[in-house]
C-alpha cells in the first residue's frame, strides 16, 4: 500500500476549503437573510391549511414554509429541549415577536425559511416530529430548532410576518 503524501499546499487548500464553506454558510445567513428579513410583502390565505399540513411557497427566491401544528405537536416541543443546540432561540434569526418556545406569533402557525442553516439545502418534513436535511442529516423540530447531532449551526430562519386577519398572513412585514 502506497502512503499518501500531503504537501503544505495541499494541507492549506484543504483547511481553507473547510473554513470557506463554514464561513459562506454564516455570511449567507447574515447577508441574504438579515436580522429581520423584510421586503416584497406577500399575503397568504390560510383558510385551507389543515392541521398537520405544510404549505410550501416561494418568496424572495427562497422556500418558505407555513405549517399548522396540532396541540399534540405543540405539547411535544418541550420534551426534547436538552438535545437542541439553541432551545431558547437566543442566537437565532427571527423577529422579536417569535422569540418563544414555539417560535411563532400564534402557537399553531409556524412560518420559516425552508433552508438548512448548514449549507442551504432544502429540508423535508420528517414524519410528524420535524424536518430533516437529506444532504447532511441535520434535524430540526417543529419549531425549526436544530438538534445538536447534525452539522447545522443554527435554528431555521423565521421571516418577518404578521396576521392581517384570522386567516390571512402577510410575509415580509411586521405588524
Amino acid at each position: 500500500m502506497t502512503p499518501v503524501r500531503v504537501n503544505r499546499r495541499g494541507m492549506l487548500l484543504a483547511a481553507g476549503t473547510g473554513a470557506t464553506v463554514t464561513g459562506l454558510a454564516y455570511l449567507w445567513q447574515e447577508k441574504y437573510v438579515g436580522d429581520d428579513l423584510q421586503g416584497s410583502p406577500l399575503a397568504v390565505d390560510l383558510t385551507e391549511l389543515a392541521v398537520g399540513k405544510l404549505l410550501a411557497l416561494d418568496w424572495q427566491d427562497k422556500p418558505v414554509w407555513i405549517l399548522r401544528r396540532s396541540p399534540t405537536a405543540l405539547a411535544g416541543l418541550e420534551a426534547h429541549e436538552a438535545r437542541l443546540t439553541d432551545p431558547r432561540s437566543e442566537k437565532s434569526v427571527q423577529p422579536a415577536t417569535c422569540r418563544n418556545r414555539h417560535r411563532s406569533i400564534k402557537p399553531e402557525i409556524f412560518v420559516a425559511v425552508g433552508l438548512c442553516t448548514h449549507l442551504g439545502c432544502v429540508p423535508q418534513l420528517w414524519g410528524s416530529d420535524g424536518f430533516t436535511c437529506p444532504c447532511h442529516a441535520s434535524h430540526y423540530d417543529l419549531a425549526g430548532r436544530v438538534f445538536k447531532a447534525g452539522p447545522a449551526p443554527a435554528n431555521l430562519v423565521i421571516p418577518a410576518y404578521h396576521f392581517e386577519s384570522e386567516t390571512r398572513l402577510v410575509l415580509g412585514s411586521s405588524a
